[in-house]
């Protein structure tokens, strides 16, 4: 799981309306990349865009740049992008183009749609630089933790498919400045409400989130398979879902906290 999703994952619904309402109140720098495959320590950056915005003024700053990854993009990159070999060709390496993207993505919150990929794609570039780039979790924002959280229902919570879901006008997906626009679009939108709406409202959407078995686990402080056991004896109902290699069994969020406080409240009787 990715550095986000460790630190908002297991965290109890009242913190993560705190945290999200906190979160509402600064600036956000949003950050993507295309790249030219998904290992960061292998693959190479091909492109580049942030966007600064805050809830109450908007957007205040952008910036982007192709880079040249000093390698070749796979054919079936090219596909997904459009960014082919002979546009990056002329583009500055990551040598000359990332020092000058790094204090801005240092200010404000640390932003993306699945910020694990991007943010460990930035690590590695910048650890080639010999620069140190780390942010707390703290200020770290991923649309996508928070687009299951508030859009537990949606068959799909990818860019695109979100993109198509809001009828947001940005470009063409898979290109950095389009996306960074959709992101922060998305971010808005659901930020917006969750400053809005009141707090049995968001407990109750955060209930309806679907929640790995992993996550699930570590609510309850257990092992996977000592929480399925738990789960399965209190009668938690769930989906399986595919993620990655293999199915994973899904569980509501409101489910495994009231497993959570009933388990809690019989240790604190057991106390008395």
């Amino acid at each position: 799981m990715g550095k986000q999703e460790k630190f908002t994952g297991a965290m109890l619904s009242s913190d993560l309306l705190a945290f999200y309402r906190q979160i509402s109140q600064r600036p956000l720098t949003v950050v993507d990349l295309e790249t030219t495959g998904h290992i960061p320590a292998y693959n190479r950056i091909t492109e580049i865009a942030i966007l600064q915005a805050r809830l109450e003024d908007g957007v205040f700053y952008r910036q982007s740049t192709l880079v040249n990854p000093e390698t070749r993009i796979p054919e079936r990159i090219v596909h997904v992008t459009g960014i082919t070999n002979s546009m990056v060709c002329e583009a500055p390496v990551a040598a000359i183009a990332l020092p000058d993207f790094l204090s801005s993505l240092n200010q404000g919150v640390l932003t993306a749609h699945n910020l694990a990929f991007d943010y460990g794609f930035l690590q590695a570039e910048y650890k080639r630089l010999d620069q140190e780039f780390v942010r707390p979790a703290s200020e770290q924002l991923c649309t996508v933790e928070l687009a299951r959280l508030m859009l537990s229902d949606l068959p799909s919570r990818s860019l695109p498919a979100l993109v198509r879901h809001f009828e947001f006008a940005v470009g063409r997906s898979h290109r950095a400045a389009a996306d960074t626009e959709a992101c922060w679009l998305l971010a808005e939108r659901l930020l917006t409400e969750i400053q809005n709406e009141s707090d049995a409202a968001l407990l109750r959407r955060f209930s309806r989130q679907w929640m790995p078995l992993k996550l699930a686990a570590q609510l309850l402080g257990c092992s996977q398979g000592e929480g399925r056991s738990r789960m399965e004896k209190a009668g938690v109902e769930y989906r399986w879902s595919n993620r990655g290699q293999g199915s994973v069994p899904m569980y509501r969020r409101g489910d495994v906290e009231r497993l959570y406080d009933e388990e809690q409240g019989g240790a604190q009787l057991s106390f008395l």
